[in-house]
């Protein structure tokens, strides 16, 4: 099996050679990027495993990559941001990355971090075929990822989809962020919980007629969440 390809678009070189150097000793493949641009024109072209995505990057920032990459692909992204606003990080989750780490951050744990996405995406590949299951506003097939609400198809991110997926094969089983962090995301050590909170409040956006009173996603407060069909 080859080794799973790594992009990493960084514009400073120190931060992009130690990253690199500690994905390869992991066994990854790593192409290293230094701006926006180039990263589109390679993106145009080629599907990496995974991208490892600066923030403040020059000629296209992070976020835009992050809102353009995502309208092309279920590739999964993680965010390096130099900033500690959570508007920031709020800001990428919401455009549809994967996942964020804090500079500066260890080596190690973004590796870590790394395995657990990948991890995850070989996990769903590997499943047993499952059937799809309908409910009077919400319909979800897993081979075809297609999910239906009210009739209307609604376009979802890879996460997005696994979490609406989890949710909803398990109809008013209350979840834990941890318990969704790990078993949506892969793990729960290194990730912000409020990531959950923000696929949430997304996935309500799209599948709720009122997303401020949803009827189905419901939070449990102090808990976590649910799917009541």
């Amino acid at each position: 099996m080859n080794a799973n390809t790594i992009l990493i678009v960084e514009d400073e070189p120190s931060i992009a050679e130690v990253v690199s150097i500690y994905l390869q000793r992991a066994g990854y493949q790593v192409i290293i990027l230094p701006d926006g641009q180039s990263a589109i024109d390679y993106l145009s072209q080629r599907t990496p495993d995974l991208v490892i995505l600066d923030i403040m990057l020059p000629k296209i920032d992070g976020l835009r990559l992050t809102g353009w990459l995502r309208d092309q692909s279920d590739v999964p992204i993680i965010l390096l941001t130099a900033r500690r606003a959570e508007t920031d990080r709020i800001a990428g989750l919401e455009l549809g990355a994967d996942d964020y780490v804090v500079k500066p951050f260890s080596p190690q744990e973004l590796v870590s971090r790394v395995r657990a996405v990948l991890r995850r995406t070989r996990s769903k590949d590997q499943d047993k075929v499952e059937a799809a299951i309908n409910f009077p506003t919400l319909s979800i097939d897993p081979q075809t990822r297609l999910v239906l609400s009210r009739g209307v198809e609604v376009p979802l991110t890879t996460r997005e989809f696994d979490l609406i997926w989890l949710l909803a094969t398990h109809p008013r089983q209350v979840f834990t962020r941890t318990q969704l962090l790990e078993q949506v995301w892969g793990q729960a050590e290194y990730i912000d919980p409020s990531t959950v909170t923000v696929h949430i409040r997304r996935l309500r956006e799209k599948i709720e007629s009122d997303p401020s009173q949803p009827e189905h996603l419901q939070t449990v407060w102090g808990i976590g969440y649910k799917y009541v069909p």
